[in-house]
């Protein structure tokens, strides 16, 4: 099964990342968000990403002109019909996911596959609401998409053996490293990272330490590019909770409680480098 038009579901940035991803790889790609504003940010995001790669001479002008005219893009996602394969990127929710693969199922050609970038929601639930199950699977990329070499690929319990072998093809052609993962709460990084930059807002709700210090204290003595918190920032402190919870009713283990912090900060709306206010400040 050989996949050669990609739909994306989300303009957001891990749904303009994929896109840049594939496309500088040659893919024809079609990226569908709910407004015409949404996929013109999205493309925006692309355009200056490729730009930064221009200036480390990663690539050249040319070379941006024919990724960003591989890329279309759609405010229905009606235009994705015609897809070998559809990635959904919406917001960690799972009743807007679940919306999402039912409207995709009906649409999408009977032999496409439909994937998502979910960090935490079971692969095995969102395949079950289709007619499709075993072509359902779980691409998880990770933030900034463009550089990062992992894509778990999530095998829900209906996942077929010809779908994830079509998907580890794909992922191996635009440049990741696919690793298999059993469908679980939290798959593998986050069931390991998110606990962990939980237990930094512990930490700092606490007032073990203020932000910066545990931040540079994680730096320099694990060796982490960058601390927990910024890291939390960066990925949104409303994602953060979304896993947590996940972990939490899908292990039903107190481990995974969020920490209070946390949810009052959510709470509050501070969510972050896209809010412009998390754990730190951000212009």
């Amino acid at each position: 099964m050989e996949l050669k038009a990609i739909g994306i579901v989300g303009a957001g940035i891990m749904g303009n990342g994929i896109a840049q991803a594939f496309a500088m790889a040659g893919f024809d790609v079609i990226m569908a968000d709910i407004s015409e504003t949404a996929v013109q940010k999205g493309l925006a995001t692309i355009a200056g990403s490729l730009d930064r790669l221009i200036k480390k001479e990663k690539l050249t002008a040319e070379e941006k002109t024919a990724a960003l005219a591989r890329i279309r893009t759609a405010t229905d996602v009606a235009a994705l019909k015609d897809r070998d394969l559809i990635i959904e990127a919406a917001t960690e929710n799972l009743e807007l996911k679940t919306r999402i693969f039912k409207q995709l199922d009906d649409l999408a050609k009977p032999a496409a596959i439909i994937a998502s970038n979910t960090s935490s929601i079971s692969i095995t639930k969102l395949a079950s609401v289709t007619r499709r199950p075993a072509q359902v699977i779980g691409m998880h990329f990770f933030n900034p998409v463009p550089m990062m070499a992992l894509v778990e690929e999530i095998r829900g319990l209906q996942t077929s053996d010809a779908t994830y072998a079509a998907v580890e093809a794909l992922a191996q052609a635009i440049g990741k490293t696919p690793v298999q993962v059993k469908n679980s709460p939290g798959f593998v990084v986050n069931r390991l990272l998110c606990p962990m930059i939980n237990e930094a807002i512990f930490a700092l709700g606490e007032g073990l330490a203020d932000a910066a210090s545990i931040d540079e204290a994680m730096k320099l003595g694990c060796n982490h590019p960058i601390g927990p918190l910024a890291l939390c920032d960066m990925i949104g402190l409303d994602v953060e909770l979304a896993v947590m919870q996940v972990l939490l009713e899908g292990t039903r283990d107190p481990k995974y409680r969020p920490a209070p912090l946390l949810v009052e900060m959510v709470e509050a709306g501070y969510l972050g480098r896209k809010t412009g206010k998390g754990f730190f400040t951000y212009e």
